[in-house]
């Protein structure tokens, strides 16, 4: 290796671009203190806005890496290298990314969806697709709630912005929904005035709108009762399980009846009359059918000629069929009717031999 020219290539490089190379570090210098500056500053004036602070985070670091790379780019021209080639090559590189990772885009964009369009925030209660819990972060792929039993889910954003999302605090107040069954016997006005009291009796219960309870339904063996109240969406769970209680303890003690299912079975003692109609099964009488090869060939289709011919060749090998086993049959009973013939020749060939030979012993 001739160290000597290699030392001489560097220090002809440095004496015919030294004015590109101040350049170089110049532009690096102030390119890097600009960005910063304007980073800074950009951070600054979307903190005081009423954006969500991931919103401002995903701002600044789209941004920061735009200015960056062309900071990069202008480097590169100045020493004199192309930037057409890298400008194409990053295109390709940008394409393949994007087709790999395209599920995590569309998390992307429907994250910055939900961050600006403030479907939700975090510590609302909200059910996805039947999973439900509060939310602890959100960011732009996920979307993380936890359940009150302290589970973790995590979400994707797709299934948020395609599915459909229940918020449960998107309003200060909730509407309770009860349901009693009393028994038939019972006194439906009384069975209001007991269930509205036990509402009324919950402080944290609102006044206004008033509750509500009336009779919704008459089952097989009771009657349902509906009733609603308002409350404040942190008190929901605390209002629902104390009425409930409530309820159950003043209908015992107005002596009101929670029934079970029940059946009613009643005993017959009529004969209820038998409609018989003929007088049994009649004959059997076998129907005429017709040959189904027999169809026109003219407008009949490819599928069913074909259909046709092959019923045809089956139906000659069968009678062939047929007429081997018949004609095997028929040589079968020839053959021993042949024989019984001839066992019966010699049976009377050897009667004949006997009485000639006892007439000539007679004759003797």
């Amino acid at each position: 290796m001739d160290w000597k020219g290699i030392w001489n290539d560097i220090v002809n490089f440095f004496k015919t671009n030294i004015w590109n190379i101040v350049l170089f570090f110049a532009v690096l210098f102030i390119g890097i203190v600009v960005i910063k500056l304007f980073i800074n500053v950009l951070r600054r004036i979307l903190n005081k806005t009423k954006m969500e602070k991931i919103a401002v985070g995903f701002i600044i670091t789209v941004i920061k890496v735009l200015l960056y790379l062309c900071l990069i780019l202008a480097l590169l021209s100045i020493i004199g290298i192309e930037i057409t080639g890298i400008l194409t090559a990053l295109s390709a590189l940008l394409l393949t990314v994007g087709l790999a990772l395209q599920n995590n885009i569309a998390n992307l964009a429907n994250g910055i969806i939900i961050v600006s369009s403030k479907m939700f925030k975090k510590g609302d209660y909200i059910q996805v697709d039947g999973k439900e819990g509060s939310i602890s972060s959100i960011n732009f792929l996920f979307t993380t709630l936890i359940t009150p039993d302290n589970k973790r889910i995590t979400i994707p954003n797709s299934s948020i912005v395609n599915g459909a999302v229940v918020d449960y605090d998107s309003h200060v107040t909730r509407r309770v929904d009860f349901k009693f069954t009393v028994a038939y016997e019972s006194d439906v006005e009384l069975v209001k005035k007991v269930v509205k009291d036990c509402m009324v009796a919950n402080g944290k219960v609102l006044l206004t709108p008033e509750p509500f309870c009336r009779l919704s339904g008459m089952g097989d063996s009771s009657l349902e009762v509906t009733a609603r109240c308002w409350c404040d969406r942190e008190d929901y769970w605390d209002v629902y399980f104390d009425t409930m209680e409530s309820v159950f303890n003043e209908l015992k003690r107005n002596k009101i009846s929670i029934p079970f299912n029940q059946i009613e079975v009643r005993e017959r003692n009529d004969e209820p009359p038998v409609y018989v109609v003929g007088d049994g099964l009649p004959e059997r009488v076998e129907k005429v059918r017709e040959n189904h090869h027999n169809i026109n060939l003219e407008n009949a289709s490819l599928s069913e000629i074909f259909s046709v011919r092959r019923g045809e060749k089956k139906d000659k090998k069968e009678k062939k069929g047929k007429q081997k086993k018949n004609k095997e049959a028929s040589t079968e009973v020839v053959d021993v009717k042949e024989t019984e013939e001839q066992k019966e020749k010699v049976e009377t060939n050897e009667t004949n031999e006997n009485q000639n030979k006892n007439e000539d012993k007679g004759q003797k």
